[in-house]
């Protein structure tokens, strides 16, 4: 039913309009960069063992290097795969005052909406761990964007061997959460089921929410609040779970920051470099740059980077990293979005 309400094709020839092809690099060059990507990833992952104690089943998420086109297809199938539930909700509720050309018109519209989020952050991605993925026997997958990662290196002007092997170690940290850890994908599964679970398809009330969204439109626009435009939409119960989300991703991406600082120093000698450099081009560029970062949660998402990477480093510094490891005993440990700006709360409830 997905295909009746988002045209998925245009969706991705529209992002991979929008995203281009990336920088210019020579035959030669793309097989280094695409070797060294692959050659760092495998070198990480005892790195990334050794200093997190975290131990990842061999062979179950494989290492992709792709282009912006792949990125964007891969991204465009996770989609499909995730809002397919919710669309599946919606069309049951309409059930027969649809007809053939309003449902053509619709999937174009919102296939070139797809297509125009999917572009922009086609251009910007250097790597993602897609837990969703599943193959035979696989544990999801992680995807390079070669591209971008060339992309950045140039801007910044970092040493292009140290900066892959960097991104390489926080890309790796993410498949490693997810092997060594089993139930955390289960886990984000079900919060996203509980967010389509809230989904209210009834007119009245999905009109009221919507009227409610962009009220505050204009508060987000000149950066008076910190939440994205699905937060504006979702309804009380659906940011609770958005909440829950935060804290873990939070987690996630803060204990991934942790490992790279914490390895880069003994394998990638310009470390410091790298990071004061990235750090500033994380903040993004242009006005028309950071209005889409906030519309879209990429400053929450910086904010994660920070607030987890705090978190990580408060409680190991307090309890060690067997201590904080315990952290990945099950979900009742994960912490809260509050206990991440609160580490020491999250000690005293996991560890008394």
């Amino acid at each position: 039913m997905t295909g009746q309400m988002i045209d998925w094709g245009l969706a991705v020839s529209t992002a991979t309009r929008i995203a281009g092809p990336g920088p210019v690099v020579s035959r030669d060059e793309a097989d280094t960069v695409v070797a060294e990507l692959r050659a760092g990833a495998e070198r990480s992952t005892p790195l990334v063992r050794e200093f997190t104690g975290l131990v990842a089943q061999a062979g179950t998420a494989p290492v992709l290097v792709v282009d912006r086109p792949g990125w964007i297809q891969a991204n465009a199938d996770a989609f499909a795969t995730v809002i397919g539930p919710v669309v599946d909700k919606l069309q049951q509720r309409r059930g027969a005052v649809t007809n053939g050309l309003t449902d053509l018109v619709g999937s174009r519209v919102t296939g070139l909406e797809v297509g125009a989020l999917l572009g922009f952050l086609g251009g910007k991605v250097l790597g993602q761990f897609d837990p969703f993925h599943t193959g035979s026997g696989e544990l999801g997958r992680l995807l390079l964007v070669a591209p971008n990662i060339v992309h950045a290196e140039r801007e910044i002007e970092a040493d292009p061997t140290d900066f892959r092997l960097w991104v390489c170690l926080h890309e790796e940290t993410h498949r490693v959460q997810f092997t060594a850890v089993p139930w955390l994908r289960e886990h984000l599964q079900s919060q996203v089921d509980a967010l389509v679970d809230g989904v209210d398809v009834d007119p009245a009330k999905l009109a009221a929410t919507l009227a409610e969204g962009f009220r505050r439109l204009g508060d987000l626009v000149s950066g008076r609040t910190d939440t994205s435009l699905i937060e504006l939409f979702a309804s009380p119960a659906q940011r609770e779970v958005i909440d829950r989300v935060t804290g873990v991703m939070s987690l996630l991406e803060g204990h991934a920051d942790v490992v790279m600082d914490g390895v880069g120093p003994e394998v990638i000698p310009t470390v410091d470099d790298i990071r004061r450099k990235f750090n500033k081009r994380r903040q993004g560029s242009g006005s028309l740059d950071r209005l889409l970062r906030r519309a879209l949660g990429l400053d929450a998402k910086m904010a994660q980077y920070r607030n987890g990477a705090a978190f990580v480093r408060h409680v190991v510094g307090q309890v060690g990293m067997e201590g904080f490891n315990k952290v990945w005993v099950e979900p009742a440990h994960l912490p809260s979005k509050d206990e991440i700006g609160d580490p020491a709360a999250w000690v005293r409830r996991v560890h008394g």
